[in-house]
């Protein structure tokens, strides 16, 4: 069997490409997020010129998907109503035909919520966000784009496949970034019309992102705020200038 192909050689152009069309089409990505996390993915979305939204709501939920462009699934913060809210809006996501991004957060702590992941996964996500432990722990259906986080991030589809070396060891001290980037990758796909190029362009932007904010922090705080400033000038000289993927 062939080795992967790598598809990063002109992975930076695209990503500055799918960057520029996320400003200025400005697509809707409903969060079911983690509820610590919220503020900073709100945040990042808008920077980016993304519109999020929210609610978990099993009384609007639905409405909320239908208006949307994309649709994000964090398993952060699980409970029984948010567990009800998730099977609803992915109902309505396969009924008006609206991409989504399964984020199983911390499902290597939890058998319960492992479960319940790999009962996701059987209802045709676009795209898997996890780090190796979480990643690892879950059977990936070949047809789904995985994005394994970690020091390198490695993105995979069949035998597509890009490592990308950007980002920051603070992005472990700020709350959020990676269900952040999980909430990117969806604002990507909802405008791109190749998710394995989607997922690694929005990985790309937010490491360049990561390494810039880095340069000019004082400590976590500091790097947060920079993260969101830097998300929101970030040009496609920024991205050639920083790019390491492979």
């Amino acid at each position: 069997m062939s080795a992967p192909r790598s598809y990063a050689q002109d992975l930076p152009r695209q990503a500055a490409d799918l960057l520029d069309r996320v400003r200025t089409g400005s697509p809707r990505v409903h969060c079911l997020m983690n509820t610590v996390v919220q503020k900073l993915v709100a945040d990042g979305l808008s920077a980016i010129g993304a519109v999020p939204s929210m609610t978990s709501s099993v009384e609007e939920v639905q409405a909320f998907v239908r208006k949307a462009d994309a649709l994000v699934v964090n398993l952060g913060t699980l409970d029984a109503q948010r567990r009800e809210a998730v099977g609803l809006a992915l109902d309505t996501a396969a009924e008006v035909e609206k991409p989504w991004v399964l984020d199983p957060a911390h499902c290597d702590y939890s058998p319960l919520r492992a479960a319940f992941a790999q009962e996701l996964l059987a209802r045709g996500p676009a795209i898997l966000r996890a780090n190796a432990a979480e990643h690892l722990l879950l059977e990936v259906p070949s047809d789904i784009v995985g994005v394994r986080t970690g020091e390198e991030d490695r993105i995979d589809l069949s035998a597509r496949t890009a490592m990308i070396g950007n980002g920051h060891p603070f992005m472990a001290k700020v709350t959020g970034t990676g269900c952040l980037s999980g909430a990117v990758i969806a604002a990507f796909v909802a405008i791109g019309d190749d998710r394995f190029i989607a997922a690694a362009s929005a990985m790309l932007v937010m490491g360049v992102a990561a390494e810039i904010a880095a340069r000019t922090m004082r400590g976590p705080a500091s790097f947060g705020i920079e993260l969101l400033d830097v998300l929101y000038r970030l040009s496609a000289q920024d991205i050639a200038q920083v790019a390491r993927c492979r």
